[in-house]
């Protein structure tokens, strides 16, 4: 008996604002310990201070009981704030809408009012269990680079893009329309051909389109085909990228760039899934999956007549948003490390790795043009170098520190604080566990339970 009281019980938060329900919820998971909390600054106050690996979260809160924006509202602090929780919303409003639009937002599941303990129960054990899993993984993915690969191509070790490619794996299988939302050289085609290649569509094309890149008299010929003689040069009847991608993906970046006449055009095929070449008139029919990203922002564009509504619903089903480099904390040393292995067996095969002025530089700066500049900086210093090591100057980077994320608590702050300088002490010594103690001013044993602590590995 004693025994069972001291067993430490994972954590599960209810938010809900009916008095009932919530004494109800309260003894029907024995093996959690619940936190209940009946608004939004009550619960996340309870997510600061316990930092519940679930939550079960009503959409309709106070001072919106009938809605859904203040129970939306909560699941955006909760996603900012600790987006590896897992949290499970009721639904009863616009049931499917709700669903969908809190499974874009970052929600792990949903149940439908009124309310089924056995069915929310089994939910809430799975959601835990796969936490668990999860957690495992990152501190697995520490001991090797293979590790650090996420659907297949992309290298990171920040929980922020694990999440991310979480959730591309998740609605792979789907048929559904996703959206890519992320600045400028973030990987957003890498991500497009991952959830391609992990999607039943794998075995068909991925064909993918820089929309801003095709001026827009040729661009609905480029999207749709055309037939011989439609216009001036077309001197055969050419199938689109649409048509190409028949039974695969076609990826539209930067979508915001299509023009409005061609979004109708392109609005009809989502709706009708058949496609009209350019002086053609037969409609044909396509089974094409589409995945699209942009980095502006298309609400402000409809608010100004310059992107379709209606098109924006078609296309963004499931809308993923893509940290930068620098909220993504040691990824820009990895990602480094793999783009100067790779451009000096190419170009310079002297260059065997990065002096530690350079890794300081590469820390240091903020990366506004993200993996993209990355990878060109670290191509230019390869070529620059005239030693074994690559230096700051060859990076030609001066340092910066970018801003810090918002921390959870204090705790939770100093924790963030050890794990990220001694992840970047790890990536500058190569793993040595003496040189990394020596770095950051410590003992080996010292260090060794620091390690322990955070599950770090060398």
């Amino acid at each position: 008996m004693a025994e069972d009281r001291a067993r430490v019980l994972p954590k599960l938060l209810v938010v809900e604002d009916d008095p009932g329900l919530q004494a109800q919820l309260k003894w029907a998971y024995p093996d959690f310990e619940v936190i209940i909390a009946g608004d939004r600054q009550s619960a996340i106050a309870a997510l600061r201070a316990e930092e519940p690996a679930v939550v079960t979260l009503d959409l309709g809160l106070p001072p919106d009981p009938d809605g859904t924006s203040e129970g939306f509202a909560v699941l955006d602090e909760i996603m900012a704030i600790k987006p590896d929780t897992k949290v499970i919303v009721a639904t009863g409003h616009g049931a499917r809408e709700s669903a969908l639009n809190a499974i874009a937002k970052g929600a792990y599941d949903f149940y439908q009012k009124p309310v089924d303990i056995d069915a929310i129960g089994l939910i809430v054990r799975r959601a835990y269990q796969l936490h668990l899993i999860e957690a495992e993984n990152r501190r697995l993915a520490a001991d090797a680079g293979d590790d650090n690969k996420v659907l297949g191509r992309m290298l990171t070790a920040a929980p922020e893009m694990v999440r991310v490619a979480r959730t591309i794996e998740r609605v792979a299988n789907t048929n559904v329309s996703v959206m890519l939302l992320g600045a400028s050289g973030t990987g957003k085609e890498l991500l497009a051909r991952g959830l391609h290649e992990a999607s039943t569509r794998n075995k068909g094309a991925f064909i993918a389109i820089n929309c801003a890149a095709i001026p827009e008299n040729l661009l609905e010929s480029e999207l749709f085909g055309h037939e011989k003689g439609a216009f001036t040069g077309a001197v055969k009847t050419t199938e689109g990228k649409i048509e190409l991608a028949n039974g695969g993906t076609l990826f539209l970046d930067e979508v915001g760039d299509i023009p409005l006449q061609l979004q109708v055009k392109l609005l009809r095929f989502l709706q009708e899934r058949v496609v009209e070449r350019v002086g053609g008139r037969s409609s044909i029919p396509v089974d094409t999956r589409i995945v699209c990203a942009t980095h502006q922002n298309l609400e402000a564009m409809i608010a100004d007549g310059r992107f379709r509504e209606d098109l924006y619903y078609r296309l963004a089903e499931i809308v993923v948003k893509i940290p930068s480099l620098a909220e993504r904390p040691g990824d820009a040393t990895l990602l480094a490390k793999a783009f100067l292995t790779r451009f000096a067996r190419e170009m310079n095969p002297q260059v065997k790795g990065f002096a530690s002025d350079a890794l300081a530089a590469i820390d240091g700066w903020a990366w506004p043009g993200n993996v993209r500049e990355l990878e060109n900086r670290v191509k230019r210093a390869v070529i620059m170098a005239d030693g074994k090591l690559v230096n700051a100057i060859d990076l030609d980077l001066p340092g910066q520190n970018g801003e810090e994320t918002q921390a959870l608590n204090l705790k939770s702050a100093r924790e963030k604080t050890d794990r990220k300088i001694i992840r970047h002490a790890l990536a500058r010594s190569e793993g040595n566990i003496s040189s990394t103690a020596k770095m950051l001013g410590i003992s080996r044993p010292t260090l060794y339970d620091l390690l322990k602590q955070y599950d770090l590995h060398a």
